[in-house]
């Protein structure tokens, strides 16, 4: 095939990725704007069902949903602006936006959860609070709980299809309340089971269900808040530096002496540097950096990655001053 043939085909390549990531973007943001309705869907049914009854659990539920909103409204623009192309200022793009997107929610997270503790202390040890296990009650919580499910799972598929922490952060959220909705059923089910039996005690059981709601949110906020901090400080995600050292070790590379990862929201970085023997010409080892480039993309799909080719006997010769840092990749 002919040099012009090459670059057809090239050229080819290149408009077809950009399709693709045009596409991954709409879908994306198909995805984080369905659960900003959903969580205006759900806060506003828990808030009219909450007041009505009096329940302090389907309040904190109506807060937490009232955080969902605003933490997918926030996903919904980490998503957007994080899709701008690299520029001056940010040369490795705008992915970082997503990182720091979850760790705001991560603060949203602990404000809810003080604020639940501090209502349902207040109602456990000062004050007397009649709560109305309606039929309302339970219905609002079961559309919740059908809805959270539908919603978590479509974030987490295009989360995991699209490598994007924002939306990954919006999953959690939705599947944790899964759990503290089903907390606060069983909450009102012991307060019903009180009204009806007699049972005095039992009528504190919707507050002791709101704390049960807090610390699952306390839970997933730290674990959120991690990953967040983790990504922010450029901490290599788990086995990627590995994937990325194996795959570079490619027919001709004597040893992989040094391979470095970073991870900004839905993209990975790699920075590759190779032993090669000192007999090539620069085109063959040219040509030998993008076979390695080549094949980190089809084991990390999506890196972008440099490669550094270093003829064996400048190695040898400079072994004092050789950089340090993941290898031993040999062939």
């Amino acid at each position: 095939m002919g040099e012009l043939g090459r670059e057809e085909l090239a050229e080819a390549g290149r408009g077809s990725a950009v399709d693709q990531e045009a596409l991954a973007e709409q879908e994306k943001r198909r995805v984080a704007s369905s659960s900003v309705a959903a969580a205006v869907l759900l806060t506003g049914m828990k808030i009219a069902v909450g007041i009505a009854t009096g329940s302090i659990g389907i309040l904190s539920e109506a807060a937490h949903s009232g955080l969902d909103l605003v933490a997918a409204a926030v996903t919904l623009w980490a998503v957007r602006a994080s899709s701008a192309p690299a520029d001056r200022r940010h040369p490795y793009g705008h992915g970082k936006i997503e990182n720091f997107s979850a760790l705001f929610e991560t603060g949203l997270l602990l404000a809810t959860c003080a604020w639940i503790v501090y209502e349902a202390a207040k109602r456990l040890l000062f004050e007397e609070a009649h709560v109305a296990a309606t039929p309302w009650a339970f219905a609002v919580m079961g559309i919740s709980i059908v809805v959270d499910v539908s919603r978590s799972r479509a974030l987490a598929r295009a989360a995991r299809k699209h490598r994007s922490q924002a939306l990954e952060a919006d999953a959690l959220h939705f599947s944790t309340d899964v759990w503290s909705s089903c907390v606060v059923i069983g909450g009102l089910a012991l307060v019903w089971a009180g009204q009806r039996f007699g049972v005095a005690w039992l009528a504190r059981a919707d507050a002791v269900a709101a704390v049960g709601v807090a610390g699952v949110a306390l839970v997933v906020s730290l674990r959120l808040g991690k990953k967040s901090v983790d990504d922010l400080l450029d901490a290599a995600p788990t086995g990627l530096l590995e994937r990325v050292a194996h795959a570079a070790a490619v027919d001709g590379v004597r040893s992989v002496l040094q391979a470095r990862v970073r991870q900004s929201g839905p993209y990975a970085f790699a920075d590759v540097t190779v032993q090669v023997s000192p007999g090539l010409s620069l085109a063959e080892a040219h040509a030998l950096a993008h076979a390695v480039e080549a094949a980190v993309r089809a084991r990390v799909p999506g890196v972008d990655v440099v490669v550094h080719a270093e003829p064996e006997a400048a190695v040898t010769g400079a072994a004092a001053s050789a950089p340090s840092g993941p290898a031993g990749h040999r062939r």
